[in-house]
């Protein structure tokens, strides 16, 4: 039986892959720091635990020099890295808390200064520039200062977040300096998007109606221009 005129067409492909891509890049997300939470917590040696400890510098490493313009260069580099791993293995095998806190603890400390160098100098902190791309480039002077204000905020966010990684590191149980780092630092930075987000309908009131969903576009769009 053919459908009726009433029936709605079933949602076109396109529309619905990104919602999937979304979906699993969010259960890839929780696995890896529930992954990362059980072996950070460990005290014995793990292969395992190392292995996923390094997987993200190791991956960044890789890219970074496969995409080296001289391709000799590049494959030394690999080569380089690949004998310093196996060489290093068993110290870093009997490391992994120290690992996962390097790894985890230098991100944080990235963002603050990727946030915090942007204000300084006369060039605009980094939520205006984002704020300039998701409104076509025109911002009025309450949007200029509440963007600086954000950039600041978001500066000292990861800047606490990274000391509060060292002290539980150093003087909380290994479990607890895992729990903050890898079960709570996701909900933590989402709850500052969200608290950022209800801010700004109070403060930029009828003046701003950009989404969190623009201001992710806005950061992938930064990135894709600083990209060489």
């Amino acid at each position: 039986m053919p459908p009726s005129s009433t029936e709605l067409p079933p949602p076109a492909a396109s529309s619905i892959w990104p919602w999937i891509k979304g979906l699993a890049a969010a259960l890839v997300a929780v696995a890896w720091a529930v992954a990362s939470h059980m072996a950070a917590g460990q005290s014995e040696p793990s292969g395992w635990g190392a292995a996923l400890a390094l997987a993200p510098v190791v991956t960044a490493l890789v890219l970074g020099l496969w995409s080296l313009p001289a391709r000799w260069l590049g494959l030394t580099g690999l080569a380089l890295m690949a004998v310093l791993l196996v060489g290093a293995w068993p110290w870093l095998t009997a490391r992994v808390p120290l690992l996962f806190f390097l790894d985890q603890t230098g991100v944080y400390i990235l963002m603050a200064v990727v946030f915090g160098r942007t204000l300084r100098g006369p060039g605009e902190s980094l939520v205006t520039q984002m704020a300039r791309l998701v409104h076509g480039g025109v911002l009025s002077a309450r949007q200029l200062v509440y963007t600086r204000g954000v950039t600041i905020a978001w500066s000292v966010f990861f800047l606490v977040m990274a000391l509060v990684s060292v002290a539980l590191f150093l003087w909380a149980p290994t479990p607890v300096w895992s729990t903050f780092a890898y079960l709570l630092g996701g909900p933590l930075i989402g709850l500052m998007f969200l608290g950022e987000f209800l801010w700004r309908r109070h403060a930029l009131a009828g003046e701003d109606k950009a989404t969190i969903a623009d201001a992710i576009r806005a950061w992938k769009a930064h990135n894709a221009d600083k990209a060489p």
